[in-house]
């Protein structure tokens, strides 16, 4: 989960789309995923095609920068 998934058009013309997957229904997350779309933000459950990239969100990279401290006066 986390991942990002980019849909390319098939025809020429055909707009792209993207989104994040949010939901898995398999352990071993193979298809299908639940997809929030970035367009409308709705969740639909999504069977990836030969037209889909999956962009992996490498969890255990992921740090989270402190916050400067703010000192009051």
């Amino acid at each position: 989960m986390g991942d990002r998934i980019i849909v390319q058009g098939t025809r020429p013309g055909a707009a792209g789309r993207d989104g994040v997957i949010v939901g898995l229904h398999h352990p071993d997350g193979t298809p299908p995923y639940d997809v929030r779309w970035s367009n409308d933000g709705r969740v639909t459950e999504y069977f990836p095609g030969p037209d889909a990239r999956i962009h992996r969100f490498r969890h255990e990279d992921v740090t989270v920068p402190p916050h400067p401290q703010v000192f009051a006066d």
